[in-house]
């Protein structure tokens, strides 16, 4: 099939679109046509991809992770804790980080992000052990590697352990390095426009692992560089008892008095916010990551997406993790958010649609991109395609429905700008044996120490 014709997906199973139920046409990286019952494309010389056993959605979008945790999934010593504690006993693991293993840790959760369905991605790096310098640079050349859709965000701490803060002193920074640092990574890397594949985001990584200083400073050089801003935020009481103790106000109250609530901001968790701060957040265009698996690890808590929606907050989805998660697989979540959402709600408010449309429009407003998470006429050409063939399926009747009651966990085929990614469930090139044998190499030597 020639990637300089027009690609016509053609009589999909079911498509999570109206008015495209001959299916879609695509051509340059961008949906041109939606095929409707009975209709050809008007579009000529096309390319014919028989999608009649495929479930066809946009391509999902990961709103919030952490790739090096892939590196320490189930850890014994961070089992059956809650987040503080949690993160005490894997920072001096995380401490260990080579480039090298942070390689194989990023390969492993895009890898597995791709699998599950995701097209677009963010991650939040914020350990940088010394010689670790160039981390984001590492996962630029992953993503362009695996052809996934990136917003990297340059995360950092600098509150250690003897300033009050959570982190050992062996994985911050200090504020200066920490700002420059961003400033070159945006001028290398970040792309601008409805095309960009590669695009930073500078995420201070919370309340309790960074100064006061530098969440204002990473503000003002967001707005100056035109990029977007990501932190961790009302994720555990413990968090609000921090603020309120160091600052003297709840987070978000503290958020806003540096200068981050707005429409550039998307904020990882918010599952302790009150009636009066959601409608800020709303007022403010600020968005949330929902993130149910972790969220359920940690006993955290759940986050409020309807009281966030009905007070104009939109909600994406991210896997976290992978520490915490313990997984990377967004189809996954998606279904995790519907069945913690439904438990909290009950089954009028929360349908396996709003699921799916958390994971795609919902999260496409969080990266900041609404030319993603759609499939209608110019929107980018980024599609997951499912089929329903495993045991799990068998005697499903509403396809779409089917795919998050069913646990639907692995994409027959990915399109990201146009291009195949996962073609037959698998990576195009990628030894995914191999892969685990370094990757779980390097995982056990972290471990031990």
């Amino acid at each position: 099939m020639s990637d300089a014709r027009p690609i016509w997906i053609r009589d999909p199973l079911a498509i999570l679109a109206d008015g495209a139920e001959r299916g879609i046409v695509v051509t340059n990286g961008r949906i041109v046509e939606l095929v409707p019952a009975g209709g050809t494309p008007a579009t000529a010389d096309v390319a014919v991809l028989d999608a009649s056993e495929h479930v066809v959605l946009p391509g999902l979008i990961n709103t919030h992770h952490h790739f090096y945790q892939t590196l320490t999934r189930a850890v014994p010593a961070a089992m059956d804790r809650e987040l503080f504690p949690w993160l005490q006993a894997l920072y001096p693991v995380w401490a260990q980080l080579t480039p090298d293993a942070l390689e194989l840790g990023v390969s492993v959760a895009m890898s597995e992000l791709l699998l599950s369905g995701c097209t677009t991605t963010t991650d939040h790096h914020y350990v940088f052990p010394a010689g670790l310098e160039d981390a984001v640079d590492i996962e630029v050349g992953v993503a362009k590697r695996l052809g996934m859709r990136v917003l990297l965000t340059r995360g950092s701490m600098n509150l250690s352990q003897r300033d009050g803060g959570l982190p050992p002193d062996s994985v911050v920074q200090d504020e200066d390095t920490i700002l420059v640092d961003s400033a070159r990574l945006v001028a290398k890397h970040h792309q601008r426009g409805p095309d960009a594949t590669v695009q930073i985001a500078l995420a201070p990584c919370s309340p309790f692992s960074v100064t006061s200083s530098l969440m204002r400073a990473t503000a003002d050089l967001a707005g100056k560089l035109d990029v977007r801003l990501h932190t961790h935020l009302a994720e555990t009481e413990d968090e609000n008892k921090f603020c309120e103790q160091i600052y003297g106000c709840r987070p978000l109250d503290y958020l806003e008095q540096c200068g981050w609530l707005n429409a550039r901001t998307w904020l990882a968790h918010g599952i302790f916010f009150n009636a009066d701060e959601m409608k800020r957040l709303g007022k403010a265009r600020t968005t949330i990551s929902h993130c149910a698996c972790s969220n359920q690890l940690l006993a955290s808590g759940c986050c409020p997406v309807c009281e966030m929606e009905e007070a104009g907050v939109g909600i994406g989805i991210g896997v976290d993790g992978s520490a915490s998660n313990d997984g990377s697989n967004l189809m996954q979540e998606v279904r995790a958010a519907f069945l913690l959402q439904r438990a909290r709600y009950g089954v009028t408010k929360v349908s396996h649609k709003d699921a799916l449309r958390w994971a795609t429009k919902g999260s496409a407003a969080c990266v900041g991109r609404p030319e993603l998470g759609e499939i209608a006429v110019g929107k980018a050409a980024d599609l997951a395609l499912f089929k329903l063939d495993e045991l799990r399926f068998s005697g499903h009747g509403d396809p779409l429905a089917a795919l998050v009651l069913c646990g639907a966990h692995r994409a027959d085929r990915v399109m990201v700008a146009g291009q195949w990614a996962v073609i037959d469930g698998a990576i195009p090139g990628l030894d995914v044996a191999d892969l685990i044998r370094r990757h779980g190499s390097a995982a056990r030597a972290m471990q031990a120490g």
